[in-house]
C-alpha cells in the first residue's frame, strides 16, 4: 500500500470506526471467496463484508484466522460485517442465528451484525433460506423488525457483536426504529450507484450519525452490454483519464464522497487492487454534477417477492 493511497477511516456513533471501504462477498463460493479475502487483506482491506444467506461465512472465518496466524493482522484490526437472514426474525431465534454464524466463522464475536431486510419470513429450518408454499411463493411472516431489532440489542451486551445495524431500511422504517431503540444502528446497507444515489435517504442517515454502506456500488458491470452506462460512457471515461484511474475507481471515489463507504465485490486480484486505490485523488464539482447525472432512481436489487410484506422498504421514494 502506497504512502499516497493510505484508506480512511470512517468512525461510528458507538465510538468504534470502520475502513471507507470493504469487500463485498456477495456470491462468491467454492474458494473464491476465501482466495479474495486473503488476497483483500494482503492488499490493505480491514473491512470484510458478508452475510449468512451468502453462505461464505466459514470461507471468510478461514481467511481471517490464517491471516490472524501468519502475523499479518491482529483480530481488532479488522472488520467483519454479516447480516441476519430474514427467517430468523423471531425474537427467539435470533440469538442462535448469531451462535451459528460465529460457529461458521470460528470466531469469538463479529464486529458487526445486520438485520439483512427489515420483512421476514416464516421458518422452516435454518437451510431454507427462502421457504415457498405449494404456490411457489415466497412465505411471509409478519414479525415487527422492533421485536427482532430488541433481541439483536441483546448481542451486544452478551459480546456475541460489538455493533449491530440495519439494511435495506427505507427513511420511515429508520425513524420508527430510532424513536423505539436502546442501542442506535451503527450502519444502514443500502443499494447505492451513480444510478441510485441515495442522497436523500445518506441525509437521513447523516443527521442521526448513522453511516451508509453502499452495496452493488458498480451497478453490476456487463462489458457485453456496456451497461450501466456510468461505467462505460466517455463521459467518466474522460474523468478517468484525467486522474489516471479506471471508471470503477471514479465511481467508488464519488460514493465515497458523497457519504458512503463502498463495498466493491470481486474474486479477481487485479480488481480488488484496482477497487483499494481511490485514496490519493478527489473529484471535482464539475465531475460530480456529471455523475449526478446517471442517477435514475432505477434499483437493481428489488426484492419483488416480498411486496406484499408490510415491512416492504421500497414503496415509498426513499
Amino acid at each position: 500500500m502506497s504512502a499516497g493511497n493510505k484508506a480512511t477511516y470512517v468512525k461510528h456513533n458507538n465510538g468504534t470506526q470502520i475502513q471507507a471501504i470493504g469487500l463485498g462477498t456477495y456470491s462468491s463460493l467454492g474458494g473464491d471467496c476465501e482466495r479474495a479475502t486473503l488476497h483483500a487483506i494482503d492488499v490493505g482491506y480491514r473491512h470484510i463484508d458478508t452475510a449468512f444467506f451468502y453462505e461464505n461465512e466459514g470461507e471468510v472465518g478461514q481467511a481471517v484466522r490464517q491471516k490472524i496466524a501468519e502475523g499479518v493482522i491482529k483480530r481488532e484490526d479488522i472488520f467483519i460485517t454479516t447480516k441476519l437472514w430474514s427467517h430468523f426474525h423471531e425474537p427467539e431465534r435470533v440469538e442462535y442465528a448469531c451462535r451459528k454464524t460465529l460457529a461458521n466463522f470460528k470466531l469469538d464475536y463479529v464486529d458487526l451484525y445486520l438485520m439483512h431486510w427489515p420483512y421476514s419470513y416464516v421458518y422452516r429450518g435454518d437451510t431454507e433460506l427462502m421457504p415457498t408454499d405449494a404456490k411457489g411463493e415466497v412465505e411471509l411472516s409478519d414479525i415487527d423488525y422492533l421485536d427482532t431489532w430488541r433481541a439483536m440489542e441483546k448481542l451486544v451486551e452478551l459480546g456475541l457483536t460489538k455493533s449491530i445495524g440495519v439494511s435495506n431500511f427505507n427513511s420511515e422504517q429508520l425513524t420508527r426504529l430510532l424513536a423505539n431503540c436502546k442501542i442506535k444502528p451503527i450502519h444502514n446497507q443500502i443499494e447505492c450507484h451513480p444510478a441510485l444515489n441515495q442522497k436523500k435517504l445518506i441525509a437521513l442517515c447523516k443527521q442521526h450519525n448513522i453511516v451508509v454502506t453502499a452495496y452493488c456500488p458498480l451497478g453490476r458491470p456487463d462489458p457485453a452490454k456496456k451497461q450501466p452506462s456510468f461505467i462505460y460512457d466517455a463521459k467518466v471515461q474522460a474523468i478517468a483519464d484525467k486522474y489516471k484511474k479506471s471508471t470503477a475507481q471514479v465511481v467508488l471515489r464519488y460514493l465515497i464522497e458523497i457519504g458512503t463507504v463502498p463495498l466493491p465485490k470481486s474474486s479477481n486480484p487485479k480488481r480488488i487492487e484496482e477497487n483499494f486505490k481511490i485514496f490519493d485523488f478527489k473529484l471535482d464539482a464539475a465531475d460530480h454534477a456529471i455523475l449526478d447525472t446517471y442517477n435514475t432512481g432505477e434499483r437493481l436489487i428489488k426484492m419483488e417477492h416480498a411486496v406484499k410484506s408490510k415491512n416492504y422498504p421500497f414503496n415509498i421514494e426513499f
